[in-house]
């Protein structure tokens, strides 16, 4: 029997335990019902798992040879879900980023791997991990040992896709794949006065505009037109009433590139920009990023003979993907080893699934999870038997 029938049959068991991992969804690292169901399941298949650091779990199948790791992130966010499936989630968290629906197909590949160890030429490292949202989780099991004992020599990650892959394609990019992400905070800090009399003082509000407006600059006349990057301010806090001026103004925002020297330069200009022009009205300004994942960054011979397995499977469901601005801390895997980042279609608009990742009112084609199933575990058994 092929590696996709098998997990079309084991298709109904990995629905179940995605819906019962959607009622119960929880968030960052603080995932204790989701990690006890994850490592409950690994132990009835066979499995030992370890949690090596908070709610990260790993588990090994096969012994010896070369070592592919296959991750599935387990958390959800904080927002109500408004799907009205009959298996809503049943707190204030919502799986609207698919990652039940990764962890079960992960759950899948574990079953489907293990049904076939004695056969295995090397090791499958399984990596469930916490906190992909907040971009901490992935950082947190590699500095626990994640990519040693066994060594890892090569990961792959797959993510829902709901907006323009039909339901079961699976979509790939060579090289650039996702962007880096830097979170920033810029705080102006002024002298405050009565609205009548700003004469009176350093006003924040009035820096904070022209330093935004400053910013929007880099990208036309400071960045190649021919580079990708993005700079964005999604948050401007200052003051509380029409007729005072405040002492601080606040802003965050996210800086997105592919290239590291871009990313670098961006960073150093937004920082000189800020400071400077904070100076220019008579105020003070600190910047401070806060958070900061690379680039991910699919490497061309992997992906190439990944796809090649994957076509063995599914044919020609098997299609190049666009590159996005996204960002994700799988890249801190990739950034150590030779990695492919697959998008799996579970629900295009042409097949009436209207809502996109994050909205409250998502709702996935689950005909999708057997289908990432296979796919990792069919990746997983060539390259151990080519390699």
């Amino acid at each position: 029997m092929s590696i996709i029938d098998r997990a079309k049959e084991l298709s109904n068991k990995m629905i179940e335990n995605r819906r019962y991992i959607h009622r119960f969804p929880e968030i960052n690292d603080d995932l204790p019902r989701t990690t006890k169901f994850v490592s409950e399941k690994l132990k009835e298949m066979g499995y030992k798992p370890e949690e090596i650091c908070k709610s990260g779990i790993v588990a090994t199948v096969g012994h010896g040879g070369k070592t592919i790791m296959l991750r599935a992130d387990m958390d959800a966010l904080p927002m109500k879900e408004e799907s009205g499936l009959p298996f809503s989630s049943e707190n204030d968290y919502a799986h609207t980023c698919g990652h039940d629906i990764h962890t079960s197909m992960l759950l899948g590949a574990a079953k489907l791997l293990k049904e076939v160890e004695k056969d295995l030429k090397g090791t499958v490292k399984l990596m469930f991990q916490p906190a992909e949202e907040s971009v901490v989780g992935a950082k947190a099991m590699i500095d626990a040992g994640l990519m040693e004992n066994p060594h890892v020599d090569v990961a792959i990650a797959m993510h829902i896709n709901a907006a323009d892959l039909p339901t079961g394609v699976v979509g790939y990019t060579i090289g650039e794949t996702f962007a880096s992400a830097d979170k920033f905070r810029i705080t102006v800090n002024g002298l405050g006065s009565h609205g009548a009399q700003p004469h009176n003082s350093a006003d924040p509000i009035n820096a904070a505009v022209h330093i935004h407006l400053a910013l929007q600059e880099l990208l036309s006349r400071e960045v190649g037109p021919l580079e990708n990057a993005v700079v964005t301010i999604g948050l401007f806090q200052a003051g509380t009433a029409g007729n005072a001026i405040p002492e601080k103004a606040v802003m965050e925002g996210t800086v997105r590139a592919y290239k590291k020297d871009i990313r670098e330069f961006i960073i150093k200009r937004i920082e000189e920009i800020s400071t400077l022009t904070a100076k220019a009205f008579r105020t003070k300004c600190e910047v401070d990023f806060y958070a900061s994942v690379p680039a991910i960054i699919s490497d061309e011979n992997i992906t190439n003979e990944f796809v090649g397995y994957i076509k063995g499977i599914i044919g020609d469901k098997v299609v190049p993907y666009r590159k996005q601005m996204l960002s994700e801390d799988f890249s801190f895997v990739s950034d150590l080893v030779p990695s492919s980042y697959f998008a799996l279609g579970a629900g295009s608009k042409e097949e009436g699934y209207k809502y996109g990742l994050h909205n409250p009112q998502i709702i996935f084609n689950e005909e999708a999870i057997h289908v990432g199933a296979a796919v990792f575990a069919e990746c997983a058994i060539e390259y151990l038997e080519n390699n």
